[in-house]
Order: C-alpha cells, then structure tokens, then sequence
C-alpha cells in the first residue's frame, strides 16, 4: 500500500482540511454546518489552523490537497456517494483521508472500500478527531477511532474565527445531544442515546456572545431534542417512586430553565431557533421560558395526521386530528412558531392524505412546513425491518442492492425506496410536490409573515419561506432532474438576497458574563471566548 509522505519528509508543513461534502452548492447557506467548525476547535494546534471548506457554498478545489495533507470528510447518509468521491480524490493527491460522522460510524468499511479512508472516527469526534490528526502527522493512523459518546461537559465550542462571515445566514450552537425517544424513522436515539447528555449553559452562553461580537444574531440551537425532559416523564417518575430517575430528570429540566434564564439576559435583538417534541406544547412553563429566550421557533416534527399514521412511526404520543391543530396553535399562543415536519408514504396514507396534511398545517397555524418522503435511514428501526424483507428477495438498481441506495447515482436512484400498498412512487412524489406548492404558495406565505413585526422583517419572511421551499423541496429526492437543476439555480440567488436581509451590525464590545461558578473541572474556556461582564412578544422577529 502507498502511504502519503509524513510532514517531515515532504519538506513542507502539511495542510489540514475539513471538508463537508455536497452535490448541491449554493453560495450562500442558511445555518453552519457546526460539526466542521467544533473539529477545527478539535485540531491540534501543532496542525494550524484547518482549511474548512464547505461544499454547500462550493464544492473542494482538489488542487488545494498536497502530498502529507490531512483531510477530514463527515458523512450522513445524505451526502455519502460526494463523500467518498471527494475522499478517492484526496487519496490520489497523496493526502491521509480520516472519515466520521452518523454514516462512518454506521458503515466504516464503505468508506474503506468506496472513500478512500486511511482511517474512520465512530462516534463523538470532539476528542477522538485530535488523536486521529497527531497520528497522521506521525504516518501512524490507526484504522478506527472509537469517539463513543462523550458527557456534555466535554463538547468543544466551535471555531467561529475561522468562518466566512459573509456565507452563512444564521449561526450553530449546540446545546445537548441524546434524545430519549425511540421513533421508528429516526435513529439519533441509536447512535447519540436516549440519555441526553447536556453541555453546560456558561460555555453555551459565551460561544453565543462570540457569535454576537462577530455579527451573529439568529441562532439555531442545533439540538437533537431542546426538550429533554417531559412533563409526562416527571409524572411516571413520581407514580413509580422512582427517587433516583426522578431526582435526575428534575436536575436536566432546572439546567433547561438554568440556559433559557441566560438567553434571555442577552440582546433583545438576537433570535434563536431549536428543534423540540410536539409534548412541550403540554408545557406552558417550558414555552414561556422560550419566549422570554428569544427562542422564537422550533422544528416539531408532527410526522403524520392520523393515529394510525403516528402508531405506525411509533409516535403515537403526538396528538391527531383536531387535537393536533389546538396543540400546533398552543405553541404560537405562547410566542413559539412551529416549523413542522411532516412525513408521505407511510403504508397507512391515502391519496386524501395529502390534501389533509396541508389543510392541517394551514388551519393549525404553523409559520414554516417541510413535507418529506419515507427514506429508511440506516440505524432507524425502519432501515432494519426493511433490511431483514430485503434480505428474502433483494432488489437491485444496477449492481448495487436498494438497501444501499445512497449509493446509486442520483441520476437513477428511485424516488421511494419500499413500495407502498395503494399508490405509485410517482404518485406520492407529484402529491408531495403539489403540497410544498400548496403551503407555500405567493399568498399563503404572505398571509403567514403578518406575524413579523416590520414591514423589512415580513419581506426577510417571504424571501426565506421561498429560499426554504427551493432549497428543500425543489432539490430534494422527490423531485426531477430538470426541476432540480432550476430550483439549484433560483436557490442560489434568493440566498444571496435572504443573507443580506439577516446581516447584523457586529458587536464587538459585548461580553461574557464572569460566571459565580467554575466549569466542570473538564470544562475549559477557550481563548477567543472574552471575559467580561454581560449584559415576550410572540411576533416572529425575523429582522
């Protein structure tokens, strides 16, 4: 086997790159991918700075990648097929190639036979990504790095110095990872656990004025689930006299409340987003402490309309129906806007499912929607009943089995992968895109921005609802070739329009709070974060 030349024999320092794959760029994006700039927090300084390149904005210039570079490439499933061509590309350069990300750490040998990968990092990458960076500087890698998953104190903040300022909307913070749930499509619950593990809120509340200083003010708290604890999860506790489980969920919930108190001391101007349960709309404490944070919106994934669509992805504790309205308004009522997920081809849908869904999200009030196809995701309960079906009589797309069908070209790879008991691919791909046009129709989305307080903030609204819509309808599996290349290309110059509607002044002079309280002892601050001292409208302040 031919190894890349070491960084002392080269005769030049070696280059580390960071690359997050993408067939779609667009020149500008909405939210920062967070996981490139917290392993550029990751990199050993011996390394330098990484080189972050970003293939949502433009794709990698391979002629950047020298002999002894490091590259690092993240995978989902999403993205996988880009991945490995960027990582066979990098290994002919002559550079280590050292995978992870949801993908590597499901399928590390793909990325072995298909990357091009010298090594793969399972797991959190926060600590790991170091070791796997000094091994290759000494040409000692080894073939898999076992991150596991790291407690909260231990999350690194990202390394926002490095980030283009003028290519990204809103910025990326996360706050905790785990989701206790067990939703058959999912499977963070598999891969980041069902404990959720939380990082603690000073550290959150200085990446987030480093963000401000630099001219960030919309934030997207990138967490798998900001609602950890559920006002349903107390109630069994006490009823099963379950002191220590009990004891644990009030302490995650009080940090919860600990982190939405310090939001809320920051600028009046900033503006967070975050992802949640449809059970926090039980919570009227919990929504209120969002409100007063800022906390403007939240992806909620409703999923599905019937109760028997909801038992059939296991989440039959959202409500259907009627109910389903009162809850989705329940959050607006509290000053939190709701972008609901909603799911098509569910073997329980029917054609009038459609219609509903869409009368659904407009009678219930949600401010922004995303109606997405089944896809099996790989460690989903899903992916393995269809893996195990599969396996009797296994279906082919060239020589490569559907069961991995992020490895089809995408000029063929179907639309749906399991067949569905009453309708067509076809049929369910035409009636999701008759439901993206529906909801976001010119006057639809014009009726929904009345919830902005200025007339600058409702333009900043239409223009983002529209963006949204091309980005994630017009480009996704569900759609044409033809109509996607048109969608890429309208994309790209309503993004460049929408970042500078979000632009904000930069706030230098703001600081830190200087916290009563060491860090965990594991905790430590980094050196860009400044110390100092720091400083209920349910409009949606979109500017």
């Amino acid at each position: 086997m031919n190894l890349p030349y070491s960084y002392e024999e080269s005769g030049f320092k070696m280059r580390v790159h960071l690359v997050n794959p993408s067939d779609n760029s667009f020149g500008t994006a909405v939210i920062t991918p967070r996981w490139l700039f917290v392993l550029a927090a990751a990199t050993p300084s011996i390394a330098g700075d990484p080189i972050l390149i970003d293939e949502s904005l433009e794709q990698i210039d391979i002629q950047t990648v020298s002999p002894g570079d490091i590259v690092g490439i993240s995978v989902h499933t999403g993205n996988a097929l880009r991945g490995y061509e960027v990582g066979r590309m990098a290994r002919a350069s002559g550079a280590w190639v050292v995978y992870g990300g949801i993908h590597a750490t499901l399928f590390p040998e793909e990325a072995f036979e298909l990357g091009g990968a010298h090594s793969v990092v399972k797991g959190d990458g926060d600590i790991a990504w170091g070791n796997a960076v000094r091994d290759c500087m000494a040409s000692t890698p080894a073939r898999i790095y076992e991150g596991g998953r790291i407690e909260g104190t231990q999350f690194l903040p990202a390394r926002w110095d490095l980030m283009p300022r003028d290519k990204y909307m809103w910025a990326s913070v996360q706050t905790i990872r785990g989701c206790p749930k067990h939703c058959s499509f999912c499977s963070v619950w598999r891969t980041d656990g069902q404990q959720p593990r939380q990082r603690a809120f000073q550290s959150v509340i200085d990446e987030i004025v480093n963000l401000r200083r630099i001219g960030f003010r919309f934030i997207a708290l990138a967490d798998d689930n900001f609602y950890p604890v559920t006002l349903t999860d107390l109630r069994l506790a006490r009823e099963q006299n379950n002191l220590p489980k009990l004891e644990e969920l009030t302490r995650i919930r009080s940090e919860r409340f600990q982190l939405m108190e310090e939001l809320a001391k920051l600028p009046k101007d900033m503006v967070f987003f975050t992802q949640i349960t449809m059970e926090a709309g039980e919570d009227g404490e919990y929504l209120d402490a969002m409100r007063k944070a800022n906390i403007k919106g939240a992806l909620v994934g409703v999923e599905a309309v019937t109760p028997e669509g909801l038992k059939a992805v296991f989440k039959d504790f959202n409500y259907s129906g009627e109910a389903l309205a009162r809850q989705l308004q329940t959050f607006k009522k509290h000053g939190v806007h709701v972008l609901g997920s909603f799911i098509f081809g569910l073997p329980t849908d029917k054609p009038e499912t459609f219609d509903a869904t869409v009368a659904m999200a407009l009678k219930a009030g949600v401010t922004f929607a995303q109606f997405v196809m089944i896809t099996p995701f790989p460690g989903t309960i899903d992916f393995g009943r269809w893996e195990k079906e599969q396996a009797v009589k296994p279906t082919y797309v060239g020589d490569v089995p559907i069961t991995r069908y992020w490895l089809i070209p995408t000029a063929v790879r179907p639309k749906m992968f399991t067949p569905h008991p009453s309708m067509t691919s076809a049929e369910i791909s035409s009636r999701t895109q008759g439901v993206w046009d529906k909801f976001y129709d010119w006057k639809a989305i014009w009726q929904r921005s009345e919830c902005t307080p200025t007339l600058k903030a409702r333009v900043a609204f239409v223009f983002l609802s529209k963006l949204y819509r091309q980005m994630y309808a017009g480009t996704g599996i569900s759609t044409d070739s033809a109509r996607r290349k048109k969608s890429k290309r309208w994309a790209r110059w309503t993004a460049a329009q929408c970042r500078k509607l979000f632009k904000a002044n930069p706030m230098p002079e703001l600081q830190s709070p200087v916290w009563a309280l060491a860090f965990a002892a594991d905790t430590t601050r980094p050196a860009f974060l400044a110390v100092g001292s720091g400083s209920g409208s349910d409009k949606f302040n979109v500017l």
